[in-house]
C-alpha cells in the first residue's frame, strides 16, 4: 500500500501528503547500477519487470545462486534484504 508522506512540493503546500512508496528510499542504492529510473547502465534495465521476476530474481540472489553474468555483484546487496524489502522494492520498480 501507498504510504502518504508529508512534505513541500515546489516550495508550496507544507504538510500536504505525498505518495511515496516504501521501495523508494530502498531503491536509491539499486539506482547506482540500474539507474535511476530503472533504465539499466551497469547493471540491467529493470523498468518493464514485473514485481514477480523482481522478487524472483532478488531472492535468487540472496540465495547466493548464479543466474547472470554480474550475479557476484548483486549477491552482497541482496543478502542484506527482508523478505519486505524484496516486496517493496519489486513494487517500486514496476512504477517505472
Amino acid at each position: 500500500p501507498i504510504q502518504p508522506r508529508l512534505g513541500v512540493v515546489d516550495g508550496v503546500g507544507a504538510g500536504v501528503a505525498v505518495a511515496a512508496l516504501p521501495g523508494e528510499a530502498k531503491y536509491t542504492a539499486c539506482g547506482a547500477c540500474h539507474g535511476a529510473n530503472g533504465g539499466g547502465g551497469v547493471g540491467p534495465q529493470l523498468s518493464g519487470q514485473t514485481a514477480e521476476y523482481i522478487v524472483n530474481r532478488l531472492n535468487q540472489y540472496k540465495a547466493g545462486e548464479k543466474v547472470g553474468s554480474q550475479s557476484n555483484m548483486m549477491w552482497a546487496q541482496a543478502g542484506g534484504l527482508s523478505d519486505t524489502d524484496i516486496q517493496d522494492l519489486a513494487e517500486y520498480v514496476t512504477t517505472f
